[in-house]
């Protein structure tokens, strides 16, 4: 059994340090740093490659956001300046690739810059990142799962309890699943993937996309705070379409890819 020792990190005076804020800095920072070790290695000019990462990473913050507070209209209709309060939790994975992949994809491409090998550089970095950001949500007390005695449950406070599940102590950590996973996955793809998939470039990121999507198929399933449209769970619905996209596209770039005989 576990259970979070609170948000903050540290605290001086009114300088408060949340743990969420310090883990996604880590995560951003390190997801960089590896971006940059691995444009290196290709011949890219990692500079360039940095400038679009920033950039993307600005704008999956964003779209994180407000892929957040779309599926939650009737909590920030009633507190608006909450939108602003991200050190809160509150960022959506799925949401985050669709404005980095809008902001700095089209960055990329306004400059000419080879768009499909970028994806693939920064797709370790990605997986590793989400793995350490779901810490915060340990933090928080959030994404966790349904109650359970298993050895490893976490307890969760009662404010932070879901009405249905007031009485419950414990609960699954889903967070720790879908850490875990992210961090499998980036094994997968630096150590795995990468050199099977070299000759076609954008191949790396959808294979990242397919596993990232597998695992959170089955996390989000346990989950108690899942984004909902209507009865269906938003993550899902999502995650299987990522699953199909890399199923159908993989295959496809590889076989186009394939010298000839």
């Amino acid at each position: 059994m576990f259970r979070s020792p609170g948000p903050i990190a540290v605290q001086v005076g009114p300088l408060t340090i949340r743990w969420y804020g310090l883990l996604m800095a880590t995560a951003m920072a390190l997801g960089l740093w590896l971006a940059y070790r691995d444009a290196r290695r290709r011949g890219e000019d990692p500079e360039s490659l940095l400038k679009a990462a920033e950039l993307a990473l600005l704008g999956a913050l964003v779209g994180a956001r407000l892929y957040y507070v779309a599926f939650n209209l009737d909590y920030y209709s009633q507190f608006p300046a909450k939108i602003l309060a991200v050190w809160e939790g509150g960022l959506a994975i799925h949401g985050g690739l669709i404005g980095g992949l809008l902001v700095g994809g089209g960055y990329a491409w306004r400059r000419g810059l080879p768009v499909r090998v970028y994806t693939d550089i920064v797709a370790p970095s990605l997986a590793l990142g989400q793995g350490i950001g779901r810490w915060g949500n340990f933090f928080n007390e959030e994404a966790f799962g349904t109650p359970t005695s298993l050895p490893w449950k976490l307890y969760i406070s009662p404010p932070h309890r879901p009405l249905i599940y007031a009485q419950d102590e414990f609960f699954h950590p889903a967070f720790l699943y879908e850490s875990l996973w992210d961090v499998a996955v980036f094994g997968l793809l630096a150590w795995l993937f990468r050199a099977r998939v070299a000759r076609a470039p954008g191949a790396l990121f959808l294979t990242y996309l397919g596993l990232y999507s597998a695992g959170r198929f089955f996390t989000e399933a346990i989950r108690t705070d899942p984004l909902m449209l209507g009865p269906l769970r938003v993550a899902q619905l999502v995650s299987l379409l990522g699953v199909a996209v890399a199923l159908a596209a993989v295959p496809l770039m590889l076989r186009r890819a394939r010298p000839a005989a």
